[in-house]
């Protein structure tokens, strides 16, 4: 199958640094073809706040207007546009949160999602939404993810995060750590391993290393801190080893990603979100990626939130979204 390759990015919060990174993005060029689902003045302003030109903006109903009119531009800053029925217009506060605010990313990603379930584009890469915004709205998701899978009916999906010198992947991702034991079941370790494995065939690893971080200290110790690494994990581990995936451990979660970095593993399986997002974080937001895995088409993400305190300013650091943008790039080739 031929892929169009027309990217879709998501303007997230446009009280955050979204519209900052996306103008910044556009402006110094990309390799494919997009459309910006998002609101007109924010572009705006983020490019005059940001020392940009103003950019030529098309307000477009369709990813194939869009592509047409990136097919016959001649202007150098040209942004198609899809708005999904939202104006804020020019007094939109920046740096808040607001009711305003949640209805506006969610309602750009519903359309950005719309489209990519149809085929009329073919990844959605997204600038970062803020949770409590969305709450404010009334939509109760915990962020990006959950209301991904939601949208695209599937039952299981998978955080990965990544960067040029390891890849993590969580068995369980927003939820209180209290709560984290219980989810440490053999069906969501199977599900999380097997969604790595996936995702290392999405980056083009046909049989991708996978290793598993223990839940305990010293991954249990031998059940000395702990039985989820006797009980549950290892034996998934082993079950998943029998259909041919790639896969060991559990490992110290200590030293787990040490290892990964250098070189011993493709992609490491991560019990919970800190365990998982604080050494990929520690290396830098700016070359981050988020990746959901487990959906009908591509979503990748920048690696950091909306950033209120500097909305505005000028200052937003567009490289995890460039990055986002490319790494959707180089996955549309691998399918």
């Amino acid at each position: 199958m031929m892929h169009k390759r027309l990217l879709g990015i998501t303007m997230g919060d446009p009280a955050g640094i979204g519209p900052e990174l996306i103008v910044k993005l556009l402006y110094k060029g990309v390799s494919v073809p997009f459309v910006v689902y998002g609101d007109e003045q924010s572009l705006y302003r983020a490019a005059a706040f940001s020392g940009l030109p103003r950019p030529f903006i098309y307000h477009c109903q369709s990813p194939e207007e869009a592509s047409a009119v990136l097919l016959d531009a001649s202007e150098q800053f040209i942004i198609p546009l899809i708005n999904a029925g939202i104006d804020l217009g020019q007094d939109f506060v920046l740096g808040q949160t607001s009711r305003e605010g949640g209805e506006a990313s969610y309602a750009f990603l519903n359309k950005a999602i719309d489209h990519a379930l149809s085929g009329e584009i073919d990844a959605i890469v997204t600038a970062p939404l803020h949770k409590v915004s969305l709450k404010l709205a009334g939509y109760h998701f915990p962020g990006h993810t959950e209301i991904l899978a939601y949208r695209a009916g599937v039952d299981h999906v998978g955080m990965m995060l990544l960067n040029d010198e390891i890849r993590v992947i969580l068995v369980t991702i927003h939820m209180a750590l209290a709560d984290v034991p219980h989810y440490i079941t053999p069906e969501n370790e199977a599900i999380a391993i097997r969604l790595a494995h996936k995702a290392c065939q999405q980056l083009g690893l046909v049989q991708g290393r996978i290793a598993v971080a223990g839940l305990n200290p010293h991954a249990g110790e031998e059940g000395r801190f702990g039985r989820e690494e006797i009980e549950i994990i290892k034996p998934t581990i082993e079950a998943l080893q029998a259909e041919g995936i790639l896969v060991s451990g559990p490992y110290p979660g200590d030293t787990i990603f040490m290892r990964a970095r250098q070189g011993e593993f493709d992609i490491v399986v991560a019990q919970y979100h800190d365990q998982g997002l604080i050494p990929v974080k520690y290396l830098g937001v700016d070359s981050g990626v988020n990746v959901t895995v487990g959906l009908p088409f591509i979503r990748t993400s920048v690696d950091h939130g909306t950033a209120f305190d500097i909305a505005g300013k000028g200052m937003a650091d567009e490289s995890s979204l460039r990055e986002a943008f490319m790494l959707a790039v180089k996955m549309l080739g691998s399918v």
